[in-house]
């Protein structure tokens, strides 16, 4: 995660200026999700609420990253790499601490957009072929067994598929596979007893960052205009629930002043 520290609040996006506009890894997904809770985002500055942080999903990455250290430095596959059958170890390279870092990350300046995009991964590890594959630690903790098969895991992939993009700007040769190493607490033992064991699986996933480019663009263009745009659609089909909140609760209030006065 990398060190924090405080950081000034960036200014809202200016329609046609010059200086080039930080977008995260996260606000494409914003975007993805939503165009309209994107918009509120990076022109006035209305973020959606933030959820709490995951504190024991922070401890399992960092623990995870201190793991496949140990490995990196002796240039040594992990049990894991060798139980999935995964040809590779855990790639070194000088940049790898920015790369991890909140609010830094593995920078590209896109040209045709003049957007700043940047994203903080997990790890890399590299093929015997010296092909460079992005690694994301998922950590959860539930009675089935882990798989990124659901609906709403489409953000997991794309988040890869970012950090794919994110690494070729950067000239580095990537894999089309990534992997995800996930790991769940399990909920069939007796009791807690100050320990929660895991089960961790290693998941391939072929990605496709050909829609990276283009989602820039409508980014860029949905930024530039004065017009809020269209809700987005939430997991289930329906309307973004925080548009659906925002303008639930406005119609409410308005209805509770009128009758007020």
């Amino acid at each position: 995660m990398g060190n924090t520290y405080w950081r000034e609040r960036s200014q809202p996006y200016k329609p046609g200026q010059k200086a080039a506009f930080k977008v995260s890894r996260s606000k494409i997904e914003l975007f993805m999700q939503c165009p309209r809770c994107f918009w509120l985002d990076v022109r006035l500055k209305i973020s959606r609420p933030s959820s709490p942080p995951f504190n024991i999903n922070k401890a399992i990455d960092e623990l995870l990253k201190k793991e496949f250290d140990t490995y990196r430095k002796g240039r040594k596959p992990h049990p894991l790499m060798i139980q999935y059958s995964v040809d590779a170890i855990p790639f070194e390279h000088d940049m790898l601490d920015q790369w991890r870092e909140n609010f830094v990350g593995v920078v590209a300046i896109n040209k045709k957009t003049n957007l700043h995009v940047f994203g903080a991964l997990d790890d890399l590890w590299i093929t015997s072929e010296g092909k460079i594959a992005v690694v994301d630690y998922k950590a959860t903790a539930k009675s089935s067994e882990v798989s990124i098969d659901s609906d709403w895991q489409i953000s997991y992939k794309r988040q890869m598929e970012v950090y794919q993009w994110l690494l070729r700007q950067n000239d580095l040769d990537v894999s089309d596979v990534g992997y995800f190493v996930y790991t769940n607490g399990r909920m069939d033992l007796d009791g807690f007893n100050d320990r929660v064991e895991f089960v961790t699986k290693v998941i391939s996933y072929k990605g496709d960052d050909s829609w990276v480019e283009g989602t820039l663009l409508d980014m860029k263009a949905c930024m530039e205009s004065d017009e809020m745009p269209k809700m987005g659609d939430d997991i289930m089909g329906g309307p973004c629930s925080y548009c659906s909140y925002a303008r639930a609760r406005t119609e409410l209030t308005l209805k509770h002043i009128q009758k007020k006065n």
